[in-house]
């Protein structure tokens, strides 16, 4: 895992957002597309600003993103579907193919079928993460099922987790948050060909200490991509405060 400390969040997402993109118009010029995976929550906010100023052919991409909340409709606040459509779908002048995760799916089981089908005919080449509080990977909250090859499966969210979404302001208490998720799997997100993390905020020290310090555990999710060959990880110096090294 490459790490990277930058001076403040603006810093941090511009440097993710440059690697990126980099890596999406190198799979352009070999392959004549590119397909991305995009993160939400408010890790993402500076890195996906800069994102959308980036010189990129968005006509000839696919996205997807990690996750949605089972049962919350589009139209709410909290929405990533709503958050992903404002943040960087409205802002681009020419849309990439853009496949949303309906977590007010009738059936989320089959929608989890749904969208596996979809991503298996589209090989990953950059995703765009974060890393929980708890340690999460997508809504991979622990102890993460390392295991299971499913691209995409119904989670429980737990009460860390639910903390987290109510201290970014997402939902008005901790009864408002959801309970359940559809996440992309772990052995999913492994399988993209470059992965770049934006990290921010002292309240993910702890979190990134044990994903980069600590041994490969379900327990803290996001150690698991100690494994993966092509990660960086972007952090400011309030993330990065609790390394060693």
């Amino acid at each position: 895992m490459d790490i990277r400390v930058h001076e403040d969040k603006v810093s941090l997402g511009k440097a993710a957002a440059a690697e990126g993109s980099e890596a999406i118009r190198q799979a352009l010029a070999e392959r004549g597309v590119a397909n991305v995976i995009l993160a939400t929550g408010a890790s993402q906010f500076e890195m996906l600003d800069a994102l959308v100023r980036e010189d990129i052919d968005w006509s000839r991409i696919t996205v997807f993103h990690l996750d949605e909340y089972v049962g919350l409709p589009v139209t709410h606040g909290a929405s990533f579907r709503k958050y992903l459509r404002e943040r960087v779908m409205d802002r681009l002048a020419v849309k990439p193919s853009f496949i949303e995760v309906a977590g007010d799916a009738a059936d989320p089981v089959a929608e989890t079928e749904r969208l596996g089908a979809l991503i298996a005919q589209h090989p990953v080449d950059v995703c765009f993460a974060g890393i929980g509080e708890n340690g999460h990977l997508a809504f991979n909250d622990p102890p993460a099922d390392f295991d299971t090859e499913a691209p995409y499966l119904v989670v429980n969210l737990d009460d860390a987790c639910r903390r987290q979404q109510l201290g970014e302001g997402w939902f008005p208490s901790f009864d408002d948050v959801p309970k359940h998720a559809i996440s992309m799997g772990v052995r999913q997100i492994l399988k993209s060909r470059h992965i770049v993390l934006s990290v921010p905020d002292a309240r993910k020290a702890e979190a990134v200490a044990g994903a980069v310090e600590g041994p490969v555990t379900p327990m803290c999710p996001a150690s698991i991509l100690q494994q993966h060959p092509r990660t960086t990880l972007h952090l400011d110096t309030a993330s990065a405060s609790r390394l060693k090294r």
